[in-house]
């Protein structure tokens, strides 16, 4: 672990700026600062901290000095959120230092002590280490983002407090809303158990009766007798019962009837589990932050090995934190992690209120739990003496935040596990391009990269038959149908033989678009440069970009005109899940169960957990939806997995649409062939021959790597080169423009290229000059752009961006960083850097 001094370039004091006043000159006898308020603190300075200003600005993306009265000695330490002096106001700050003399505090070298003001009170406790305070900072240079941004992941659930201004003109600081919650319980006293009620006590011989069996809650008592609070009450008083107030754990109560939820440990492993146990053993004992890239095929028993390796960190009293790409996978993963560990495990994901994750994160806090479980922000719980990191699914996209700051939680683990010594295992049937290359080189970042195979599935189980069908055949033939005659008939088994089958349709809505049949118009959004999905269900034009609604009647329902020549042959183009439903429900029996799983049917807390109990339930369904049903879910019953069409995913335009593509098929292919009875896989395209559809259908990933690879090195795209994206908008379009044209200026004169910007960049495939051109960028950075994006106006903002390819190597952040700070700013127009960045879009 690197050394703190390695965080603090420099502190700022009065005369670093105007607003660096936090660190001028205050008398330290008590009097009362600039912004008012309550008088200072008195008394002795004990100590300094470094504090980062609760401001999200990259120009305060470094820490101010500050004093420690004696009051404050105690409850001033690292991870404190506390009120400081700031100019002539005052601010909240996070603690991220702490030394007993000025000349000791990281970067406050040569500071004078009486120019330091004290730090006036501290109004929450430490939330966080001087480790995550560490990695806290390399995530503001890494990903070019606010400072103060980064630590809030650290801070416990319902946001930071602000800080008022009151009439009188002093400040007060308002903590979040978010509170914890307390339970009554009642039990019975050692006297209270030889207690022996009177014979019309009625009431109170229901109260022994339900406490003899030990404490309930008062709620529980209310329920099952009536209110019992009076009661309650005299027998307190007689020192028969006591009343004793417990912390509440919101978010505990997710109890599941799937049957996949359970994991009992197998009487033995696989060859393949066993070598990825050794594998992480062997990471764990390093202490380096190693990392284990566990590539198993889909129902290989990842999970296993994933429980497996916790019990062991856990029987050395240390923690651990699981990662899992969807909440769909939540209740499932939950369920067989705490029929494992039982309550020592905590949850953590967005669809928790924020009363529950707050919970969850006080009873990582506390000790409570010891395992996490949950989406990317759970990297952020406060585990004590972290043992064991696991990414499940490492490959997905969703492991990428989309808004400030931009991090990729397989990076931010990676550092993590570097910090805590401990070991990363990330597991995946489908790796990213970035973590094989890693593992083939052998390490990354200073850290060990290993790759464990797991070829075969457990027990009988074997991997499914894939089946590819054509849809240009079809068309020849004259079938008109969503369905394919190959999986027309593979339904009609599943329905004959009473088994279950999971359909792949990654296209929510009932139709992709409406067009007009005369004049070719699309409906677009009204602020958005994007088509509207048509919703069969609420009759309406839904923008997937901003999520505006408009109400439309298509063709040939009454009403329906063209927005552009008023024709009413506003027909339907495309196909979504919606209308996929309905022609399955028009197919399939009615004793058949179809569930519709997408981004529409899941809105509701609870919604996912709730469609596949009834899946599980189901002596005979089909469970319909888009991506979230291509991972993770283990149904033993299904037998058929069925793709409508593959083709959507393959030529959108993007370096990685290939690699997504593939993902998805393999993963969605792996529902099927759990159980006894073998599985098949039906995957209709208009393209049998891409390399991405000849790959899943052999089981065969290399198929489609080598060609995915050399078309990336040849183009030069990750992970060959790092990737960058700086995106600007506003409102106002000129502004726009200009600043991103004014950052392009910036980041040529920081890589030291030309002036000229190079748009529209021409490789000449097979030619020799592509070996010299590949030479040339990977020795220096090239710059694309700035060029509209791809949509270029979303939510009445116009939207511009540039695309920066790096060497590996290259300190890509810290350009970028220089580069947007020489920039500046234009009111009304934002800047986001995206480093390794995966939307382009």
């Amino acid at each position: 672990m690197r050394g703190q001094d390695s965080l603090f370039p420099e502190l700022n004091t009065a005369d670093q700026g105007a607003s660096a006043q936090a660190g001028a000159l205050c008398p330290l006898g008590g009097a009362a600062p600039e912004g008012g308020g309550a008088p200072v603190v008195s008394g002795p300075v004990l100590g300094y901290v470094s504090v980062v200003i609760d401001i999200p600005a990259r120009a305060l993306s470094e820490p101010f000095a500050y004093g420690v009265p004696l009051a404050l000695d105690e409850a001033c330490q690292v991870g404190a959120t506390v009120l400081v002096p700031f100019g002539r106001r005052v601010e909240a700050g996070y603690v991220v230092a702490r030394s007993e003399s000025l000349g000791k505090l990281p970067g406050a070298e040569g500071l004078e002590p009486f120019r330091i003001k004290p730090v006036r009170e501290v109004v929450a406790a430490p939330a966080f280490s001087a480790a995550s305070a560490e990695l806290a900072f390399w995530m503001s240079r890494e990903y070019v983002a606010p400072l103060s941004e980064c630590l809030r992941l650290l801070l416990p659930p319902g946001g930071a407090g602000k800080v008022v201004r009151r009439e009188d003109g002093s400040y007060a600081y308002e903590p979040p809303t978010v509170t914890s919650v307390t339970v009554r319980w009642v039990s019975l006293t050692e006297e209270g158990r030889s207690f022996e009620p009177a014979e019309r006590a009625v009431r109170q011989r229901q109260l022994i009766d339900a406490l003899s069996c030990g404490p309930v809650t008062t709620r529980e008592l209310n329920l099952m007798n009536g209110d019992l609070s009076a009661t309650i009450r005299s027998l307190e008083k007689r020192g028969v019962v006591t009343v004793e107030e417990r912390r509440s754990w919101r978010g505990c109560e997710g109890s599941t009837t799937l049957s996949s939820a359970n994991a009992s440990a197998p009487k033995e492993l696989t060859a393949g589990q066993q070598n990825a146990l050794d594998a992480i053993a062997r990471a764990t004992e390093a202490a380096s932050g190693d990392v284990v890239l566990v590539d198993g095929v889909t129902g290989s028993g990842k999970t296993e090995v994933y429980l497996a390796a916790i019990e062991r960190v856990l029987a050395h009293g240390r923690s651990a934190c699981v990662l899992v790409p969807e909440i769909s996978l939540t209740a499932q993963t939950v369920g067989r992690f705490r029929s494992r560990f039982g309550d020592a495990v905590a949850v953590f994901h967005s669809r928790l209120s924020a009363g529950e994750r707050l919970d969850q994160w006080d009873m990582v806090r506390s000790g409570a739990a010891r395992v996490v479980v949950g989406a990317r922000s759970a990297l952020f719980c406060p585990l004590a003496d972290l043992g064991l990191i696991v990414i499940d699914e490492e490959h997905e996209q969703s492991y990428k935040q989309g808004s400030s700051p931009r991090y990729h939680a397989r990076e931010v683990a990676a550092k993590l596990a570097q910090l805590h010594g401990c070991a990363l295992v990330l597991g995946s049937a489908t790796p990213s391009a970035e973590a094989l290359a890693r593992c083939e080189a052998g390490g990354h970042g200073g850290a060990r990269w290993a790759r464990v195979e797991m070829p075969e599935r457990p027990g009988t189980a074997r991997l499914p038959e894939v089946i590819v069908a054509d849809l240009r055949r079809e068309f020849a033939s004259g079938s008109r149908s969503i369905f394919s005659k190959p999986l027309l008939d593979a339904l009609d088994e599943v329905v004959e033989r009473r088994q279950k089958a999971v359909l792949l349709h990654n296209r929510r809505g009932f139709a992709s678009f409406l067009m007009c049949r005369e004049c070719g118009c699309v409906p677009t959004c009204k602020h958005c440069s994007t088509a509207l999905t048509y919703h069969e269900r609420t009759h309406t034009l839904e923008c997937h970009t901003c999520g505006s609604s408009y109400r439309v009647r298509p063709y040939p329902e009454y009403g329906s005109a063209c927005p552009k020549c008023g024709s009413r042959y506003l027909a339907k183009m495309g196909l979504g899940t919606q209308q996929v439903e309905d022609a399955l429900r028009a197919l399939l029996p009615e004793d058949v169960a179809v569930i519709r799983m997408d981004a529409d049917s899941t809105r509701t807390k609870g919604a996912h957990q709730k469609l596949l109990e009834q899946f599980d339930a189901a002596e005979c369904a089909v469970l319909l939806g888009t991506q979230m049903i291509a991972k993770g879910l283990d149904f033993p019953e299904v037998t058929l997995v069925g793709v409508i069409n593959a083709d959507y995913a393959l030529k959108m335009p993007d370096f990685r649409a290939g690699e997504r593509a593939f993902d998805l098929l393999e993963q969605v292919a792996g529902r099927a062939g759990r159980g006894e009875d073998p599985g098949r896989v039906i995957i209709q395209t208009y393209l049998p021959d891409e390399p991405v559809i000849r790959a899943v259908k052999t089981h065969d990933r290399s198929v489609f790597t080598e060609h995915d690879l050399g078309m990336r090195r040849e183009a030069l795209y990750p992970p060959y080169v790092r990737l960058a994206n700086v995106l600007v908008w506003g409102k106002d379009e000129r502004a726009a423009r200009g600043l991103v044209m004014r950052i392009a200026e910036e980041l040529r004169v920081e890589f030291g290229l030309d002036a000229a910007p190079m748009l529209h960049p021409v490789v000449e495939t097979g030619s020799a000059g592509v070996e010299f051109s590949s030479r040339e960028l990977l020795s220096r950075p090239q710059i694309l752009g700035p060029t509209p994006c791809v949509i270029e106006r979303a939510k009445d903002r116009y939207r511009f961006h540039i695309i920066v390819k790096a060497p590996l190597g290259c300190d890509l952040s810290g350009a970028l960083s220089a580069a947007v700070s020489r920039a500046g700013t234009r009111p009304g127009v934002s800047i986001a850097v995206d480093v390794d960045a995966y939307d382009l879009m």
